[in-house]
């Protein structure tokens, strides 16, 4: 339970910094990460994670042409 609220509360301050997401938002998105984490094994995860990165690189290119 502690694990959910700390992972939402690094979701809701992340959150703030975005445009896209609002606090409550974000705060929804920490608490699911953490749930997922748990239940997850270490491949998906960094799956995941690669995943994401490669998707901001794009996005990123995408917006400086």
């Amino acid at each position: 339970m502690i694990s959910k609220i700390v992972g939402a509360m690094a979701g809701s301050h992340l959150a703030k910094s975005t445009s896209a997401i609002g606090g409550t938002g974000g705060a929804i998105l920490g608490a699911g990460a953490v749930a997922l984490a748990k239940r997850a094994s270490l491949p998906v995860l960094v799956g995941l994670a690669a995943g994401g990165y490669l998707l901001k690189r794009r996005s990123d290119k995408r917006a400086t042409r």
